[in-house]
């Protein structure tokens, strides 16, 4: 591989680590890149479609869905780190009943929330805007997407077993084969294209239902064929209580770093939205934009987690050690080509999405890009601590970063005297310092997150939490 051979001759990284890595994260990037590519395509249709409030309310509307997405990304990191050390221990049916575990807990998750997101969309989204046509539309959006949350437990379920495996490429694969539909899809249903009526913002729910439906169906499809390493078996042992238990134990704070994230980003764009809609939408634009920045960070994450897990279980702690780093190496000189390139090309991107806003979409890309370093080593630190079971620590730098740091800075935006009433959040008044406050608040959080994850994996005490929890993996 091209790549970690040219990172190797400058001393980046050892080449056989560089190439392991970096073949097992390119096919993740490949799939994190199509994921962003139908994110951007949900943003770029209905912004030319509707303008700033169809942004704003596909961004709104989006973050009641992040919430269950947040949590199968929990669920499923939990998946792939019992998973990979159980493969490394050469326990495989064990490893096959993993999967039965995370299918079982991603029903009851996925289920109560999509029931809940249908009934109660409209005065969610009243919570976070005074837009009463903002928040129409993202309502209307967010009943619709959340009926593809079951469906899209399961996939992540599946993609992260794989990986936990070895088996990158499969979940890329199928990605391949769902994306073209959701974007084709997108671009009838937005527009209204032949016979179809013009949807808008609906649209491109109902592309996205489609779309993960179909992902899930193939991915039965693969688990239950018996053709690869690991397969969903429908008869046999339904519950193993140590496994589910082992499950939760490693998703229960990765399930937490993601909604304490999320949760997060709520007073955060209510602060946009005082400061007006364009704020909602240039952020929202920026975020999808940089987000091909920040992908191969997923990739390195999950190589990360595999590595690092299969190192521990066979036992093999000083591999994973070295493991984890080469790995952050990788995708911090990854990621910092694609910033630079993202940034030196923010104007021209920002116009393509059809806002109003150019320049202020412009910025909040280019700030987004200050943060791609920081975020690359928090995301491959927390894959590796991930991969060793050791996953409370990220969960302290997102409780750091998010509500201690980002929005007690992001509060200062708001006008002089303006004092947020939103639950502990009501003695935070405003001091006027509009935008200016809310990109130190981005880029501040970034890096906070950044130095307890690389801290707490340089430290080697994972290697205790990664011994104690083999012993709850293993079979009797």
């Amino acid at each position: 591989m091209r790549f970690p051979a040219l990172l190797a001759r400058l001393g980046v990284v050892d080449r056989d680590r560089g190439d392991r890595a970096f073949g097992l994260a390119l096919p993740v990037m490949i799939t994190g890149g199509l994921r962003v590519a139908l994110r951007v395509s949900d943003f770029v249709f209905v912004g030319l479609a509707t303008g700033a409030v169809g942004i704003a309310a596909l961004e709104l509307g989006f973050q009641y869905y992040f919430i269950a997405f947040g949590l199968s990304l929990g669920l499923t990191s939990g998946t792939i780190s019992v998973v990979s050390r159980l493969t490394g221990a050469g326990e495989p049916a064990r490893a096959d009943l993993a999967v039965k575990q995370s299918l079982w807990l991603a029903l009851a998750i996925a289920l109560p929330l999509t029931v809940v997101s249908w009934a109660y969309a409209r005065p969610l989204l009243d919570l976070l805007t005074l837009d009463p046509e903002t928040a129409r539309l993202g309502a209307a959006y967010l009943k619709l997407v959340m009926l593809s949350m079951a469906p899209r437990f399961w996939s992540m379920t599946a993609a992260r077993a794989l990986a936990g495996v070895g088996d990158t490429r499969t979940p890329m694969y199928v990605r391949l084969l769902t994306l073209p539909t959701n974007v084709a899809l997108n671009a009838v249903l937005v527009f209204g294209l032949g016979p179809a009526p013009a949807l808008g913002v609906v649209g491109a729910a109902v592309a996205t239902v489609v779309a993960n439906t179909a992902g899930a169906l193939v991915f039965a499809g693969v688990f239950l064929s018996g053709r690869w390493p690991i397969r969903l078996r429908v008869g046999g042992p339904q519950f193993d209580l140590g496994l589910a238990a082992e499950i939760v134990r490693v998703a229960s704070p990765l399930a937490g770093t993601r909604l304490a994230r999320t949760v997060g980003r709520f007073p955060f764009l209510f602060v946009l939205g005082v400061l007006g809609t364009p704020y909602v939408a240039a952020f929202a634009v920026g975020r999808r934009v940089v987000l091909f920045a920040l992908m191969p960070a997923w990739g390195y994450a999950t190589a990360a987690s595999t590595l690092v897990g299969q190192a521990v279980g066979s036992g093999d702690e000083e591999t994973a050690s070295r493991d984890g780093w080469a790995t952050v190496r990788v995708a911090l000189a990854t990621q910092l080509l694609v910033a630079v390139v993202i940034a030196a090309f923010a104007a021209p991107i920002a116009t393509r999405f059809g806002t109003e806003e150019v320049a202020l979409t412009a910025e909040f890309v280019r700030v987004f890009a200050l943060g791609v370093a920081g975020f690359a080593v928090s995301r491959t630190t927390r894959g590796a601590l991930r991969g060793a079971g050791d996953t409370r620590w990220p969960l302290y730098g997102t409780v750091l970063g998010t509500y201690l740091l980002r929005l007690p800075i992001a509060f200062l935006a708001l006008p002089v005297g303006y004092a947020v009433t939103l639950g502990p959040f009501s003695a935070a008044p405003g001091q006027g310092l509009g935008a200016l406050a809310i990109y130190a608040a981005v880029l501040v959080d970034f890096y906070a997150k950044a130095a307890v994850n690389a801290t707490r994996f340089a430290t080697g005490r994972w290697k205790a939490v990664a011994r104690s929890a083999n012993v709850g993996v293993g079979g009797d």
